[in-house]
C-alpha cells in the first residue's frame, strides 16, 4: 500500500471523470444534464474519499514529504514527475477535494446552460488544484499552476454575469503577467543547480545573494497577485462578482491560497536571504492590505463585493503571518488559509442561495430575511462569526496566531493589523444587519423560501468544520506544526550559512526568529 499511487489517483481521478462526462450523449438534452450532474457530483464525491485515506496514510508528526512517487519525465533534462505532501501540503489537498462536490450541488439549479462543458471544466479544475499541492518538482508544479487558469478562465467567462468576459481577461491577464516572471525564475533556477527537483532546492541548496533578490521578486510577482495583495488585487473584486456562485467559491476557497502557499514552499526555505531583506516591505503591503480594504469592505452595496474585499483583508494576515518567520505567525497563517477557505467558500453560498431567489446581490434590497428564512439565518451567522474571528470559531485561531507572530517581531505592525479585527466585524455586522434584520419591506423577499434539504447539505459540513476548528484547533495544527517548524528551520539555516560564508545582509533584513525551534 505504501507504494500505491494514491497521490497521482487523486490528482487524475477528476480527469477520468471529465472524460466520463465527455462521452454523454443524447438526444435528449435534460439526459445529458442530468447525467453530467450525477457523474461530476459521484466522482468528487469518490475523490474527497480517496484523499481521506490519504490523510489516513499520512504521518502528521514526520514534517518531510510523504507518500512520494517519483515517474521518469524528461530523463535527459533531469526533470520528473514527482509528487508528494507534507504537512503544508496535504490539507490543502483535503480542501480541494472537500470543496469541489459542495461547488457541484451549489451548481445544480443555478447553472442551466451547457452544463456537459461546465461539469469537465470543474473537474480539471480540480486536477489541477490537487497536481499543484502535490508537486514536487518546479517544472510539474509551474505546469499545474498556469493550467488552473484555463478552466477557471473559462468557468468566468462562460458562467459569469453581464461583464463576465471583462473579469475573465482582467483575471486572466493579471495571473499569466506574474507567472511569466516565475517561468524566468524556474528557468534560472534550474541553470544555476541542474534540477528542478523542490525537495532538493529547498535542503540542499543555497543561491547567491543577488540571485536570491531577482528569484524573490520573480516569484514574488506570481504569488502576490494570486493571494491577492495590495495594490495587485484589483482583479478579485470583478472575478467574484461576475463569477457564477460555485466558481466565487472555489476561487476564494482554493485559488487564493496558492500564492500563500508557495510563499511558504518556494519563497522562505529556497531564498532566505532575500526573504528577510523583503520582508519590512510586505509587512507594509499587508498592512495596508488589512485596513484599506476593510474600508473600502464598509463602504459596499454589492454583497459579493463586500465579501471579496473581506478576502483581500483577511489575506493580509495570512501574509503577515508568512513573514514574520516565526512559529506562531506562519501556523496562524496556515491556519488562517484553511479557515478562509471553510468561511469565505460559505459566505458566497450564502450570497447565491439568496441570488438564486431574487437574482441581485444590492444589499439594499434585503431586510427582514430572518423572518422568512430562519435555518438561512443561522447558517449565515454561524460564517458572519466566523469571518470576523469570534473565539471558538476557526477565524480566531488563524488570526490570534498570526497576530502573536507579529507582536513577537514588530509591535507596531500587530498594532496596526488589530485594527483590521475591529474593521472586519464592522463590515461583516453591517452586512448581517442589513440582510437579516430590520423590517421586512419587499414583498418578493417576503415569499422567498427557506433553505432546501440540498443546500442545508452544502451547509452542514461547512458549519461543522467551523466550530470545530475553533474548539479543537490542536487537530489541525499537529499536522500543520512539524512542517512550518522545518520551514523555519531551513530559512535559518540559509542565514546561518549567508552569515558563514560572509554574505551580506542587508541592514533592514529581520533578525531570524530562533526561539522555539526544533533541532
Amino acid at each position: 500500500m505504501n507504494n500505491f499511487p494514491i497521490l497521482s489517483l487523486i490528482t487524475f481521478l477528476p480527469l477520468f471523470g471529465a472524460f466520463f462526462i465527455l462521452l454523454i450523449n443524447s438526444k435528449n438534452d435534460e439526459d445529458v444534464t442530468r447525467n453530467a450532474r450525477y457523474v461530476a457530483l459521484f466522482t468528487s464525491l469518490f475523490t474527497f474519499g480517496v484523499s481521506l485515506v490519504m490523510y489516513a496514510m499520512f504521518k502528521p508528526g514526520n514534517p518531510g514529504f510523504q507518500l512520494v512517487e517519483t515517474w521518469h519525465w524528461m530523463p535527459s533534462l533531469k526533470i520528473n514527475y514527482k509528487m508528494g505532501v507534507d504537512g503544508i501540503s496535504v490539507l490543502f489537498v483535503l480542501l480541494s477535494t472537500f470543496l469541489t462536490p459542495i461547488c457541484i450541488l451549489a451548481s445544480w439549479f443555478s447553472i442551466n446552460k451547457h452544463v456537459k462543458e461546465y461539469m469537465i471544466a470543474f473537474m480539471v479544475l480540480e486536477t489541477m488544484m490537487v497536481g499543484m499541492f502535490c508537486a514536487l518538482d518546479l517544472v510539474v508544479f509551474y505546469i499545474f499552476f498556469e493550467a488552473v487558469l484555463i478552466p477557471m478562465f473559462i468557468i468566468i467567462g462562460v458562467w459569469g454575469g453581464p461583464r463576465r468576459v471583462y473579469a475573465a481577461f482582467k483575471f486572466f491577464l493579471y495571473t499569466l503577467l506574474g507567472s511569466v516572471l516565475m517561468l524566468l525564475a524556474v528557468l534560472a533556477m534550474y541553470v544555476y543547480t541542474g534540477t528542478t527537483d523542490i525537495m532538493v532546492l529547498m535542503e540542499k541548496t543555497h543561491f547567491p545573494l543577488q540571485m536570491q533578490y531577482w528569484l524573490f521578486l520573480a516569484f514574488f510577482a506570481s504569488f502576490a497577485v494570486k493571494v491577492p495583495m495590495w495594490p495587485v488585487h484589483t482583479w478579485l473584486p470583478d472575478a467574484h462578482v461576475e463569477a457564477p456562485t460555485a466558481g466565487s467559491v472555489i476561487l476564494a476557497g482554493v485559488l487564493l491560497k496558492m500564492g500563500g502557499y508557495g510563499f511558504l514552499r518556494f519563497s522562505v526555505p529556497m531564498l532566505p536571504v532575500a526573504t528577510a531583506y523583503f520582508t519590512p516591505y510586505i509587512y507594509a503591503l499587508s498592512i495596508i492590505a488589512i485596513i484599506y480594504t476593510s474600508l473600502v469592505a464598509l463602504a459596499q452595496k454589492d454583497m459579493k463585493k463586500l465579501i471579496a474585499y473581506s478576502s483581500v483583508a483577511h489575506m493580509g494576515f495570512v501574509t503577515l503571518g508568512i513573514f514574520t518567520l516565526t512559529e506562531q505567525g506562519m501556523e496562524g497563517a496556515m491556519f488562517q488559509m484553511l479557515s478562509h477557505g471553510v468561511v469565505s467558500a460559505a459566505l458566497f453560498l450564502c450570497v447565491g442561495v439568496v441570488y438564486d431567489r431574487l437574482h441581485t446581490r444590492d444589499i439594499g434590497r434585503y431586510g427582514g430575511v430572518v423572518n422568512v428564512m430562519p435555518r438561512y439565518a443561522t447558517v449565515f451567522m454561524i460564517f458572519m462569526l466566523g469571518s470576523i474571528g469570534l473565539p471558538g470559531t476557526s477565524g480566531f485561531v488563524g488570526e490570534f496566531l498570526a497576530l502573536l507572530g507579529a507582536f513577537r517581531v514588530n509591535t507596531t505592525v500587530a498594532v496596526l493589523a488589530a485594527t483590521g479585527v475591529v474593521l472586519g466585524a464592522a463590515y461583516m455586522l453591517y452586512l448581517y444587519r442589513a440582510v437579516v434584520f430590520g423590517p421586512l419591506e419587499h414583498d418578493d423577499v417576503r415569499r422567498m423560501p427557506d433553505l432546501s434539504a440540498r443546500e442545508i447539505s452544502m451547509f452542514v459540513p461547512l458549519a461543522f468544520l467551523v466550530i470545530w476548528m475553533g474548539v479543537y484547533p490542536s487537530a489541525v495544527l499537529k499536522t500543520i506544526s512539524p512542517a512550518v517548524d522545518k520551514t523555519i528551520r531551513l530559512y535559518q539555516q540559509g542565514i546561518e550559512y549567508a552569515a558563514e560564508h560572509e554574505l551580506p545582509i542587508k541592514e533592514n533584513a529581520a533578525a531570524p526568529q530562533t526561539e522555539g525551534l526544533k533541532e
